[in-house]
């Protein structure tokens, strides 16, 4: 209807238009609110990594410092914010050091608990039992300490596994380097009748009679993972008279046998020949024997708290490790936690994602600067140019147990292919 005074018609429902406007404009508004409200807490979810490990039996001497290592990664990380603004959680199981249960374990973690990521294992047998899940499920798997070819060999590589550690070729061509230069023709090993053992004491052999043919190998004992009785094996052993002898027994059962060894004055029987592989000379090994260690064999260890030669980073890490563990001698397995999960870190800023196959590709020929020097993990086997520090055991008046003498880190790039 026209308003005759001014021929215009009245704008019927202005204000009903202004209440929808205001009601459309509270909708988009409510409508970006929770959007960001759902933004804020993809970025506040915790990241969750799966971490099987050893925590119970002799494997619990390796087991409980590794793991230690890889929280006080998390807890740095945490405290400046996480990977793209999320925490990591890690999402912690006990295998016992069984290959049947660390497989369980790695099913449950992905099915039940969510978890975004597995790292760990200890033992060879555990490492490749798990891979395969890994596989199947599509999930990066970080392995940490599992040194076997067998894991990243070509028939059994695939994208998800990705090892952090050295592995049996580079140790066992190492030691047999070590071992060349000794005044002895007639070796004997000692190692335990599983995967670890046979390729490490394989690559030894095999390299050692490469670089010098005259040697002779006189002897080689198999005793089993866990044995309890050495005696039989050691005496054995000395029945063939050997000049030196190179082992792999790691963890609590290279101290079972060390301590059963020394009365029967079994180190004395080849002037302390030994070089012990698999670790015999990390620092909570020796902690373990004190005084019964046998002081004048070589060995190896993943990390040495008495590296002089070392960059500012490592002495800082020590540091840092002291205050964490509050120990005057820390570990010298933390540090394998501690770079696996800095790598799988790495890579996940790198992908800019969390997803596995993103993380998968960013993990390749990635480098890393670690408390030890720039770690790179190569594309074409997905392993790390891991090395390990190799000395003889001494008696120094400044630790109250044996340490490297000096710790020697050795280049693993000849060693590798």
């Amino acid at each position: 209807m026209k308003n005759y005074k001014t021929g215009v018609r009245p704008v019927r429902g202005r204000g009903n238009m202004n209440s929808t406007r205001r009601a459309v404009l509270l909708l988009a508004a409510c409508i970006a609110g929770s959007a960001l409200a759902a933004g804020e807490a993809v970025a506040q979810k915790s990241i969750r990594v799966g971490y099987p490990v050893i925590l119970s039996g002799p494997g619990a001497l390796i087991g409980e410092p590794s793991l230690k290592g890889a929280q006080m990664f998390v807890d740095e990380i945490n405290a400046k914010g996480g990977v793209l603004g999320r925490k990591i959680e890690l999402v912690i199981r006990d295998t016992k050091g069984n290959a049947d249960e660390a497989v369980r374990i790695a099913r449950d973690l992905i099915l039940r608990e969510n978890v975004d990521f597995l790292v760990g294992t200890l033992t060879s047998a555990e490492g490749p039992a798990v891979s395969p899940i890994a596989k199947e499920h599509k999930i990066v798997f970080i392995v940490p300490v599992v040194k076997t070819d067998q894991l990243t060999a070509k028939e059994n590589l695939h994208p998800y596994v990705f090892r952090t550690t050295t592995n049996t070729t580079i140790e066992g061509r190492t030691a047999a380097e070590i071992m060349a230069k000794w005044n002895v023709k007639r070796v004997g090993t000692m190692s335990p009748d599983y995967a670890f053992g046979q390729d490490v004491t394989r690559a030894f052999v095999t390299h050692l009679k490469k670089i010098k043919p005259d040697i002779e190998i006189v002897d080689q004992q198999w005793p089993k993972l866990g044995e309890a009785d050495y005696s039989p094996f050691i005496n054995a052993q000395m029945a063939k008279r050997p000049d030196a002898v190179f082992s792999s027994l790691w963890g609590g059962h290279f101290v079972t046998f060390a301590k059963q060894a020394k009365p029967l004055k079994y180190f004395e029987s080849f002037n302390n020949n030994f070089l012990g592989a698999g670790e015999a000379g990390a620092i909570e090994t020796a902690k373990a024997m004190g005084d019964d260690y046998p002081f004048g064999v070589w060995a190896n260890s993943y990390d040495a708290l008495n590296w002089a030669d070392g960059p500012p980073a490592h002495k800082e890490y020590i540091a840092r490790l002291k205050a964490y563990t509050k120990e005057e001698h820390p570990s010298s397995w933390p540090i394998t936690g501690y770079v696996g999960m800095q790598i799988l870190a790495a890579a996940i800023a790198k992908a800019n994602s969390t997803d596995s196959d993103k993380v998968s590709k960013a993990m390749e020929d990635i480098s890393v600067d670690t408390p030890i020097g720039k770690q790179t993990i190569r594309a074409k086997d997905h392993q790390a140019n891991r090395a390990q520090f190799w000395g003889k055991m001494t008696k120094d008046p400044k630790y109250p147990f044996a340490v490297m003498s000096p710790p020697i880190y050795i280049d693993p790039a000849p060693f590798m292919d």
